[in-house]
């Protein structure tokens, strides 16, 4: 049954591919953004479609429309972003969530709250489960998203089980692939940028902590998946790729595949930067059928492939990025 879905954050690079496998399903689409971090560009494929409308507009004052189904993306993801103005971010994934969980509430609309798996922060539990609570500072830079984050989980729990709005919370781990934004300051970004332009690879600490990386087509296909599920199905549902590397193995085989003669340079590490990072995800395939298929390497060179058009067509300086 062709639905209309409200995507917030949809010019992002989550939510633009979202908006484009949607629009494939036949639905209707509304795709909400402020352009802080999504770009229009990510939306040139189908802007035209006739299923397709963009408002301009922000997740913390609130709107009317009425839709089936939410998908509340919005929120800048990346350090370099969400540290530029933290109460805005808090302002995003608090007040945010509150004013598109009333929507659902209003219009009866079952609604998915990207979360995300900085709410493990340096996790003492590895590989994550769902039922780890975490080991998050609550006062560190990084606290206006992981705690922002922790809070909307909150919020959607408690709207279900004292409004009985049908909700969906997956965590996502780190996603990588077209669209993303070359100035993100998120590590295959980074390195895949720095080695297009045979710049040193900058590492943080001695590189030996450790990701895993899920392409975004399978992530986006996880997303689909748990909003579709059964209304039992609440979550929280990890979504991410099990299989581990460390950084420094990440940035050698960004150098591999863009034969770059880029070096690798060490830096100090962030504060609050966890040194383990791998989903648990028994629960996705076990409710949802579901489990990441694109392979680190073969997904990378899709992703070199897309940096090196925007190379091509903005020339040798990706800070020209038009937002």
């Amino acid at each position: 049954m062709r639905k209309k879905v409200l995507v917030t954050g949809g010019a992002g690079f989550l939510g633009s591919h979202l908006c484009e496998r949607l629009l494939e399903r036949g639905d209707q689409i509304i795709c909400l953004d402020n352009f802080y971090t999504g770009s229009k560009d990510n939306l040139q494929t189908f802007i035209d479609h006739p299923g397709f409308s963009l408002m301009e507009g922000d997740v913390s004052v609130s709107c009317d429309v009425e839709v089936d189904q939410i998908y509340n993306l919005a929120c800048p993801a990346s350090p370099v972003h969400y540290q530029s103005d933290p109460v805005q971010t808090i302002r995003t994934n608090v007040i945010g969530a509150i004013n598109m969980l009333e929507l659902a509430r209003k219009y009866q609309a079952r609604i998915l709250q990207a979360s995300t798996s900085e709410v493990y922060g340096d996790p003492s539990v590895h590989p994550q489960p769902e039922s780890y609570w975490g080991h998050v500072n609550p006062i560190g830079i990084r606290s206006c998203y992981d705690e922002g984050k922790r809070c909307a989980e909150t919020l959607f729990f408690d709207y279900h089980r004292q409004y009985g709005v049908s909700i969906k919370v997956p965590r996502i781990f780190n996603t990588y692939g077209p669209r993303m934004h070359p100035q993100d300051g998120r590590v295959v970004s980074n390195f895949i940028v720095q080695a297009l332009k045979g710049e040193p690879l900058t590492l943080y600490g001695d590189g030996l902590q450790t990701r895993s990386f899920c392409y975004i087509d399978d992530l986006i296909e996880g997303l689909i998946a748990l909003m579709n599920s059964e209304p039992s199905i609440t979550g929280p549902v990890n979504l991410g790729n099990p299989v581990e590397f460390t950084i420094r193995e990440l940035a050698e085989m960004v150098v591999e595949l863009t034969g770059s003669a880029s070096s690798l340079e060490i830096r100090p590490l962030p504060s609050d930067d966890p040194r383990q990072r791998q989903p648990n995800i028994q629960l996705a395939q076990e409710t949802l059928g579901w489990q990441p298929k694109k392979a680190l390497k073969e997904g990378l060179q899709l992703t070199i492939d897309y940096f090196e058009s925007l190379l091509r067509n903005r020339g040798n300086c990706l800070n020209s990025y038009v937002r």
